[in-house]
């Protein structure tokens, strides 16, 4: 029975934990470009340079959480259904 009580414990601080996270960085580097908006590839002779835009992130290089997005979704849905 405690260890039961010690997981749903476990959970709700992991889902606080990931609240707060979204409340506070709402966006994340996107994992496609590691952050960087852009691929990096080499020429012919092996020097890098840029590749193509992400299309992932629009070249920004940031993605909204996915917590976060749930959040926006909810909050829209919210004020449509109080005006």
């Amino acid at each position: 029975m405690s260890s039961t009580l010690l997981a749903i414990a476990l959970g709700i601080v992991i889902t606080l934990c990931y609240a707060a996270t979204c409340a506070a960085v709402p966006f994340k580097n996107c994992p496609r470009c590691d952050g960087m908006g852009h691929t990096i590839k080499a020429d012919r002779k092996g020097r890098m340079k840029r590749g193509k835009d992400c299309r992932h992130c629009d070249a920004t290089g940031k993605r909204i959480r996915f917590g976060r997005h749930l959040y926006n979704l909810w909050l829209g849905v919210h004020r449509d259904g109080t005006r």
